[in-house]
């Protein structure tokens, strides 16, 4: 399969002022989070990229502008896609409310410890779903887009999919076939980038959480996939025993 970028937004005034945001609009980019997604569009503008898909979210949205406008040579073209799939975690009545205040909650040590038996409280105004829910429509989501990506680009195409923390700490979860009770344990700061290579057999976790500032050039690794889609072994996924010798 294709290989995907997950990228958290930037940080926004919400993150800096401590308040869960959910699906509140308006939530915009600070300044720390304007500059965060200028570079990471710089270190993606190495790697060609087939498509930038993302989230409904503004910050998402301005996080996914800052890197396809940094594309040099890339079939992306000068716009991206919007997909629900990896929309925020639907928080129902905690959206909008402070984190030490929600620290206090019952629910709270559940999040920690059980976030597989956790649904959030339903409020008027936002929709909630329970944690099980946010991961799996999240997966369906990456699944489907690179299918469609292989298919159009082929084995060795990169696309980017630009998310919220929780989401893509819970398809980390499942590319580690990680129980989400564990998902806690996985950390995704704002602009970070993981990458992911779902192949035929399995997932392939090749970085996580990276918030560095090296450029990110998977054209070796694009290539190295599309003549292995050609060639005896087909792409079947196997592992390399010992750790193989890396790719250029």
């Amino acid at each position: 399969m294709a290989i995907v970028i997950l990228v958290r937004h930037g940080r926004t005034t919400a993150n800096a002022d401590g308040i869960l945001a959910g699906r509140m609009p308006g939530i915009l980019l600070d300044d720390r989070g304007t500059e965060q997604v200028a570079r990471v569009g710089q270190r993606l503008a190495a790697t060609p990229l087939a498509t930038v898909v993302t989230s409904p979210l503004e910050r998402c949205q301005q996080t996914a502008e800052a890197i396809v406008s940094a594309q040099r040579h890339s079939p992306a073209g000068s716009t991206f896609l919007t997909d629900e799939g990896l929309g925020e975690c639907r928080y129902g009545a905690w959206t909008g409310r402070p984190i030490k205040e929600l620290a206090q909650e019952p629910l709270w040590r559940d999040i920690q410890d059980h976030p597989s038996t956790v649904t959030f409280p339903p409020h008027d105004d936002y929709e909630s779903e329970s944690m099980v829910g946010m991961q799996q429509r999240a997966v369906a989501a990456i699944e489907a887009r690179d299918a469609r990506i292989e298919a159009e680009h082929g084995p060795g195409a990169v696309w980017v999919a630009v998310s919220h923390g929780d989401v893509i700490k819970s398809l980390v979860a499942d590319a580690f076939a990680s129980p989400l009770d564990r998902f806690q344990r996985i950390v995704i700061d704002p602009a970070s980038v993981t990458i992911v290579h779902r192949a035929a057999d399995r997932p392939f976790v090749l970085r996580v959480n990276d918030t560095g500032s090296d450029p990110v050039d998977l054209t070796g690794l694009s290539k190295a996939l599309t003549d292995a889609a050609s060639g005896p072994e087909n792409g079947s996924g196997d592992a390399a025993v010992g750790g193989g010798a890396g790719s250029d």
